[in-house]
């Protein structure tokens, strides 16, 4: 089985931009129910479906699969609930573990959020000076819920 084991941290300052490099990424979602989400992502010319499933603590199920880029275009604009999310995504290799970096646009906009996938949900993980705050367990940075409670909208 496929699985997910992801910390989520605020970004705090720019160290990482002059290491990191960034390509714009288009996802939407279908309306689920029950904490699972199915997700269409155009990323240049490849396009993914992913199904992910309820997460328990930091893990939770998560099946990816290519398709074609003409149908993932049809499926973002007729079957996603909109808005859908706009972001460029940084990679960014630190020692062992992959930073992704996710700059968001559009109606959540302001908002920069880190991500690390881990092997297990006990993986220490070094803390770069441009992490900040972890939301890892906070529901509103989930893309999903960015894509129905934009960021621009939140009362903070």
């Amino acid at each position: 089985m496929g699985q997910e084991i992801e910390r989520k941290f605020l970004v705090v300052g720019d160290g990482w931009r002059r290491v990191a490099q960034g390509q714009l990424m288009c996802q939407g979602y279908i309306p689920t129910q029950d904490k699972r989400t199915v997700r269409v992502r155009r990323v240049g010319d490849r396009a993914y479906l992913t199904l992910k499933g309820p997460a328990v603590g930091l893990v939770r199920p998560e099946f990816e699969y290519p398709i074609p880029i003409d149908d993932a275009q049809t499926i973002l604009e007729t079957l996603c609930q909109p808005p859908l999310i706009e972001k460029t995504r940084y990679r960014l290799p630190l020692g062992n573990l992959l930073w992704e970096i996710d700059e968001f646009l559009g109606l959540n906009q302001g908002l920069i959020v880190a991500e690390v996938e881990l092997t297990s949900p006990d993986q220490p993980v070094p803390l770069p000076d441009w992490v900040g705050t972890e939301v890892s367990h906070d529901p509103r940075y989930q893309n999903s819920n960015l894509a129905r409670h934009p960021f621009t909208t939140w009362n903070t």
